[in-house]
């Protein structure tokens, strides 16, 4: 696995970068040699924030953590890839897909997390009403949920308001 290191208001000194090499190469096992992992450092009011992403074949593994300890940030977001790398090896074994962006020693490993099976309790049936999503926005936070699905007047397609970390939104569109 290569890893393409990034440092936004930060200088990523070399300790770091052998920290990150360190921390993140033991999880090269499970990937090809090809596989680049983009790892982006960041720092804003004393605290820092550490990015993980490896895309894999149908998807993209990614975890962040922000703590005030650039090293307490790594040291979890590896906890959560590892987690995530596990969950996805799973549940490409289970549908009988083959795992091409793993290496063997994924076969030689055992799982010891405890797989939580996927437990839909609700179902939820509504009317979609056309509106722009500045005013899905609005009734997002009349209802006080994280995301809101509407029907973007706009476009005629469904979409998704959802809420982001800084009191920002984002939107969600399909491409048909």
């Amino acid at each position: 696995m290569k890893f393409n290191i990034t440092g936004r208001n930060i200088n990523v000194s070399d300790g770091m970068k052998d920290q990150i090499d360190r921390k993140l190469g033991k999880l090269s096992k499970f990937f090809k040699e090809d596989t680049i992992c983009n790892v982006t450092l960041s720092t804003e009011k004393n605290m820092y924030k550490v990015e993980v992403t490896i895309p894999v074949k149908d998807g993209v593994i990614r975890a962040e953590e922000t703590t005030s300890d650039k090293f307490q940030s790594l040291d979890l977001v590896v906890d959560i890839i590892e987690r995530q790398i596990r969950k996805y090896r799973t549940k490409l074994l289970n549908r009988h897909q083959a795992a091409a962006d793993f290496s063997d020693a994924f076969n030689e490993e055992p799982d010891d997390t405890n797989e939580e099976e996927i437990n839909i309790v609700r179902t939820k049936h509504f009317d979609l009403k056309p509106m722009t999503p500045e005013e899905a926005c609005l009734q997002m936070e009349l209802v006080g949920h994280a995301f809101f699905v509407f029907q973007n007047g706009d476009t005629g397609n469904v979409a998704v308001v959802y809420k982001r970390k800084g009191n920002s939104y984002g939107l969600i569109e399909p491409e048909y």
